[in-house]
């Protein structure tokens, strides 16, 4: 099959777009057709070597994680899925090897959950991996409540969009920060949009002058630093960038696939609780161009890439 891989760590350049091996349908996983993978930043930390204390990567690497699809074969032990069925997946294992980038990807049924029927492939596809995030942060860990003000960085990107729009379900007020480019962007999901930079926690602290109940850091650094800056006596801290925030008390969260937690968003997709926004989609062979501008880091939502099926496929 054709797929989007790399031997050996780097930067866009060493990714390549051929044939590699078939995938192999384990008893406990669907064949999947990719219809669209999603770029997220930790693809691409993956491919430069970042986390090669933490996953092993078997070379060649398919890069991808988040996908939607349709299955063509379900495992012998799955009783979840049938051929035909639309799906989402976050589907990560414990090693680096196949990803979805690829014409097909064999899914862990642990991974996957059905695709929201109202949202197109390319914006299902956006939605596994900073889903998860924001729902088990916001959720889960900080455990948000109606009434609460959370700030949200990087509420434009794809983890933050995500987590204003879930925020807000929950009865939440949500303070984003965001370039001045995307403040109007933040204020369609019902956020109220702040400036980076200098002066970051005076302006938070204007709008709340209390402090801010619960804090979703994707950006780390002096964001952190602010964070920490802003939070109310009893008010509680989650970085998904920056280990640092154990130093203020807070925690630090890597998400995890849960079948569970992807079929409660495709439930508040459905009941439009929770849109994607898909900034720019690529064609597969295109990945390369895909992940450089996603490593610009100012991605409003989602950069998605698209396999191209004929009629007969």
């Amino acid at each position: 099959m054709k797929a989007i891989s790399y031997s050996r760590y780097g930067g866009p350049e060493v990714l390549a777009h051929g044939e590699v091996a078939d995938p192999k349908v384990g008893p406990d996983s669907v064949l999947v057709k990719v219809r669209a993978a999603a770029v997220n930043p930790v693809d691409w930390k993956c491919r430069e070597g970042y986390l090669d204390g933490a996953l092993q990567a078997v070379f060649p690497v398919v890069i991808g994680w988040d996908v939607s699809g349709v299955v063509v074969q379900p495992g012998v032990s799955v009783t979840e899925f049938a051929v035909g069925d639309e799906v989402i997946g976050y589907v990560r294992e414990d090693l680096l090897c196949r990803g979805t980038f690829a014409e097909y990807v064999a899914a862990p049924v642990r991974t996957l959950a059905r695709k929201p029927r109202n949202l197109s492939f390319e914006e299902a596809a956006g939605l596994p991996l900073v889903g998860l995030t924001a729902y088990q942060v916001l959720i889960k860990v900080l455990q948000v409540k109606r009434g609460e003000t959370v700030l949200v960085h990087a509420a434009a990107g794809g983890v933050g969009s995500i987590a204003v729009q879930l925020a807000r379900h929950v009865g939440a007020r949500v303070i984003g920060t965001a370039s001045a480019k995307n403040h109007d962007f933040v204020r369609g999901l019902g956020g109220e949009p702040v400036e980076y930079g200098e002066g970051l926690v005076e302006r938070v602290r204007g709008l709340a002058p209390e402090g801010v109940d619960a804090v979703l850091d994707t950006v780390g650094g002096q964001a952190l630093q602010a964070s920490a800056n802003v939070l109310s006596p009893e008010g509680r801290l989650v970085s998904i960038a920056d280990p640092e925030v154990f130093g203020y008390g807070g925690r630090y969260y890597f998400v995890r696939p849960d079948a569970e937690d992807l079929l409660r968003l495709t439930e508040l997709a459905e009941g439009g609780a929770v849109s994607v926004h898909v900034s720019e989609t690529f064609p597969l062979e295109r990945a390369a161009d895909a992940y450089r501008l996603n490593e610009e880091g100012r991605t409003r939502g989602k950069i998605v890439v698209t396999v191209a099926w004929d009629d007969e496929s």
